[in-house]
């Protein structure tokens, strides 16, 4: 997992800051939102938290990606803490690192279009699913039941 660039500026809901080498051994799911985005709010963040209700800690971790690249002025660190209180979102979310363009690091970094996109990571550090805007939950479901299958046969 170190091979895959993850650049934070912050991290939430954690007492310490997180790589992704800290997953190692676990499908991870990365929820990349923005609190601005109606999307991300009625689509991706409520998602990410059915996936992390849905499995087994051992098997699946789930974490948020906050990566602002427009409205910068409403997207504080504060304004965030304040939202993911309000909207119940336990897992950690991390901020992404402000770019020199348009897009955050990670974001740029990663190849994603926009928000909101979950990126899916098995348990040896590849990415192997890069999904922009809604998924449904069945397909979702089944393409995490396969990474953890494949990840624990070998």
């Amino acid at each position: 997992m170190d091979d895959i660039p993850f650049h934070t500026a912050h991290w939430l809901n954690t007492d310490h800051p997180l790589t992704l080498a800290d997953f190692r051994g676990r499908v991870l799911a990365v929820e990349v939102f923005q609190m601005l985005c109606p999307g991300c709010v009625l689509n991706g963040l409520p998602q990410a938290q059915r996936l992390a209700q849905t499995f087994q800690e051992r098997d699946l971790a789930v974490i948020g990606l906050h990566s602002v690249f427009e409205h910068h002025a409403g997207n504080s660190r504060e304004s965030l803490a304040a939202f993911l209180h309000e909207w119940r979102i336990r897992f950690p979310v991390a901020i992404d690192m402000q770019g020199e363009g348009l897009l955050p690091q990670t974001m740029a970094a990663w190849g994603l279009q926009g928000t909101p996109s979950l990126v899916l990571i098995d348990r040896v550090g590849r990415m192997r699913a890069r999904h922009f805007g809604q998924v449904a939950d069945m397909a979702l479901g089944a393409q995490v039941m396969e990474l953890i299958g494949e990840s624990s046969a070998g």
